[in-house]
């Protein structure tokens, strides 16, 4: 018998995933999110169980994925119940937080006698929808091959990195660039705007030439047509090159790119922009927007 699922941590990501998960056979066991109705939406689609409480996601699953927003909210599940009667129990952690509260966590499940795992997501809700994520693992050797079952299902690329925490440091540098990249690519499109370029043209040549970048193809367009239906949001990448900041600081980096990025997605925080896509930094960048209105 498959193992019995649990979600912590229903949004869109979250949800998808245990789409996912019971599409391939595995019996989604009990969903808790902080939206309670959101979790009950989901539990009458999949015929689980809307927990009121995390200590029952916890005896009803084998497995427990926690898909959640930061450190706080990952040391509130850890400490609010969710270790209750955990014993051989597996936790695999999906949100991109600090690498020292993976660390963390993993001591809190052995105490506990329970394992866990960093499964660091390197994509979107559509890949998570379509079991197509590249994850990023981070734990021990054999918790990584306990839980591979469960993960090949929801990835198109599973690769092990290593011990407790270093799966996020790998996102934490991955999510830097990524934002620097997107950041850049708002501030070249915007001149190009401002210059009366063909955006088009402009987007063309740059996918042949040392400008191209992942965030090209999934950002340049919607930067041209204002579409800024989010899919990775304006916050969580503030806070997330905020996690890569820190590891520098840690190391006595300095990362001036990474730092400048990092003031533009706080600054579209402040100016109510938040909720955006990352590709709403454009609003920043181009005249006439938002962030440039003269």
């Amino acid at each position: 018998m498959p193992d019995k699922i649990g979600f912590v941590g229903v949004g869109r990501m979250g949800a998808n995933m245990a789409r996912r998960l019971k599409e391939c056979g595995f019996p989604i066991a009990a969903v808790f999110d902080v939206n309670p109705a959101a979790a009950q939406s989901l539990a009458q689609e999949l015929g689980c169980v809307a927990a009121d409480q995390l200590k029952v996601v916890t005896a009803l699953a084998d497995v427990i994925l926690t898909v959640v927003t930061d450190d706080r909210a990952m040391k509130k599940i850890y400490g609010g119940g969710l270790l209750t009667r955990a014993k051989g129990k597996l936790f695999i952690n999906c949100a991109t937080v600090t690498p020292a509260i993976h660390v963390w966590v993993e001591q809190k499940c052995a105490a506990k006698g329970a394992q866990s795992l960093e499964a660091c997501m390197a994509s979107s809700i559509p890949q998570a929808r379509q079991g197509t994520l590249y994850l990023m693992c981070g734990g021990k050797p054999e918790v990584f091959e306990r839980a591979k079952s469960i993960l090949e299902k929801l990835s198109a690329s599973l690769r092990y990195i290593g011990a407790a925490g270093q799966a996020a440091q790998v996102k934490a540098l991955v999510n830097m660039v990524m934002n620097a990249n997107t950041a850049a690519l708002a501030e070249g499109l915007g001149l190009g705007d401002a210059l009366g370029l063909d955006l088009a043209m402009l987007r063309e040549v740059f996918s042949q030439t040392g400008a191209r970048s992942g965030v090209l193809q999934t950002d340049g367009e919607d930067m041209q047509n204002r579409d800024h239906t989010c899919f990775f949001s304006a916050a969580h990448a503030a806070k997330d090159s905020g996690i890569a900041l820190k590891l520098a600081q840690a190391q006595g980096l300095n990362l001036p790119l990474a730092a400048a990025t990092k003031k533009q997605y706080d600054r579209m925080v402040k100016t109510g922009l938040g909720d955006l896509d990352k590709s709403g930094i454009a609003e920043l960048t181009f005249k006439g927007r938002k962030g440039n209105p003269a």
